[in-house]
């Protein structure tokens, strides 16, 4: 069983067990629940919502409050300018294990 949910404009293919990095925000004793379901995948078959799947969530807990991605260094350059700059950006996300997924 998995699902396609949608969070923060991007899409995951989840399964329960299954660790996810989303976008940080504030979460309340540790659960987190995704009830823009795309699209559900069951013994039963498949679901595909328009736009999402009515009564179908994922829920997961929070493993890790923020752990950081790989650290990004954008250059910019204008040519002919004698100008270059170099900026340090590492982006920090919310680990998520998927605990269920209810249809």
């Amino acid at each position: 069983m998995y699902a396609i949910i949608e969070d923060g404009g991007r899409q995951y293919k989840v399964e329960e067990g299954q660790v996810v990095y989303v976008d940080v925000r504030d979460v309340e004793g540790g659960k987190i629940t995704f009830d823009r379901v795309i699209f559900l995948q069951d013994d039963s078959g498949t679901t595909i919502g328009q736009p999402v799947v009515s009564g179908a969530t994922v829920t997961g807990t929070v493993s890790e409050e923020l752990a950081t991605g790989p650290k990004l260094y954008p250059m910019q350059f204008r040519r002919r300018k004698n100008s270059r700059r170099r900026i340090g950006h590492r982006q920090k996300y919310l680990e998520v294990a998927i605990t269920g997924i209810t249809k």
